[in-house]
């Protein structure tokens, strides 16, 4: 093996995943989301097959691997047409951060769950009025007595009616000013005082965004992840597997659309020959390629780094990966429509979700412009600009 080629095992474990999607598909996938139905069957059969909590310590149900193979679950569904964004959040993020944080109690009440997918946790952070600016966040827990009260709003948490949980970014209230000091709480989608509703979005997915409303709601002290004085360090554990999950989605995406317009390229004839020869059609196809492949890179350092320890080298290129791949997957998505000309836009053929679907990336986790305002200041050693 060498150092730029995944292990064989990482390799194998492609291969299971694409041919376990395979069998469910970009059809029956659109067909669920146009009905308004889930694809809870799939969800389960890569948690029976060990695959959902991959990056879990073994004792808790998971696989005791690392992120970059949970990543490369996550590509492998998006490659086949049946991107999970709850992939992204349940296993990566809150498996990640109970995994390091989480009292051996907590991780044996949550993370099976969050293994075998019956017990899927949502994670809310952003909120209506603070948006990329995290410091802004008003959502509050204080004392009482042994609990917490919790109140706020979140808005855009991903797959609420599908979790039994979500781990909710608070701050405490001495901490209003000044600093953010984030605490993380496991709270119960059914618990009295927490609602949500769905956002009508344009994406087509079965999995929803939701605004959430937290009013007055009780949690036990062990609802608290970590220690409430643990500040960003606890935080930052999940959001840079967030980025490096959001890339390997981009990324696959990127491969799914490349296929199909590879495919198609190939057997659409218009002027004698297959479109494909000409290099109107084939260069952007090409070039979209080349710039997915140099994504997949960057996003196999920073998961080699992240498992290796090196959180400041992760940050970096899960920064760089998530920015590079959003970009890749609205070059691949935009080409592959343009390759299907008219039927580009149908949804028989099913490319001009992908616009809405890899545009996104470009805007969550993170947004292009924070990333741009990250790299200008840790990497080339810029002023702070905002």
């Amino acid at each position: 093996m060498s150092m730029f080629n995944e292990s064989e095992e990482r390799q194998e474990l492609r291969k299971q995943v694409a041919r376990l999607a395979g069998k469910y598909g970009r059809d029956w996938f659109t067909e669920k989301a146009r009905a308004g139905e889930k694809t809870t069957e799939l969800w389960l059969e890569i948690g029976k097959n060990g695959y959902l909590g991959i990056n879990i310590p073994e004792e808790y149900g998971g696989g005791g691997g690392g992120i970059g193979d949970i990543a490369a679950v996550c590509e492998e569904l998006s490659a086949q047409g049946c991107p999970l964004l709850l992939m992204v959040v349940s296993p990566a993020i809150c498996g990640t951060i109970i995994s390091r944080y989480g009292t051996p109690e907590q991780k044996q009440r949550w993370l099976p769950g969050i293994c075998d997918g019956t017990g899927t946790m949502a994670f809310a952070i952003t909120e209506p009025d603070a948006g990329t600016n995290s410091h802004n966040i008003t959502t509050t827990a204080r004392k009482d007595g042994d609990g917490w009260v919790l109140n706020g709003r979140k808005i855009y948490i991903s797959g609420v009616d599908e979790a039994e949980n979500v781990l909710v970014v608070a701050r405490t209230e001495d901490a209003r000013t000044g600093k953010l000091k984030p605490c993380l709480f496991v709270v119960p989608t059914d618990a009295a005082g927490f609602e949500a509703k769905p956002i009508p979005m344009e994406i087509v997915s079965p999995e929803l965004q939701f605004q959430v409303f937290i009013d007055d709601v009780r949690l036990p002290a062990d609802a608290l992840v970590g220690d409430e004085d643990g500040g960003l360090v606890q935080l930052f554990a999940g959001l840079n597997p967030e980025r490096i999950m959001a890339a390997s989605f981009s990324t696959g995406l990127a491969r799914f659309a490349l296929d199909k317009a590879a495919s198609y390229a190939k057997e659409r004839t218009v002027f004698k020959a297959p479109i494909g020869s000409h290099q109107a059609v084939a260069h952007p196809l090409a070039q979209a390629h080349i710039e997915n492949e140099l994504a997949r890179l960057m996003t196999q350092k920073a998961a080699a780094l992240y498992d290796a320890g090196d959180d400041i080298g992760a940050g970096e290129a899960a920064n760089m990966a998530k920015y590079a791949a959003a970009e890749a997957a609205c070059h691949a998505a935009d080409a592959a429509v343009q390759t299907h000309g008219g039927n580009g836009i149908t949804q028989e053929y099913g490319m001009a979700g992908l616009l809405v679907a890899t545009r996104a990336g470009r805007i969550a986790p993170v947004s292009r412009e924070m990333i741009l305002n990250f790299v200008a200041m840790h990497s080339l050693g810029l002023p702070k600009s905002y």
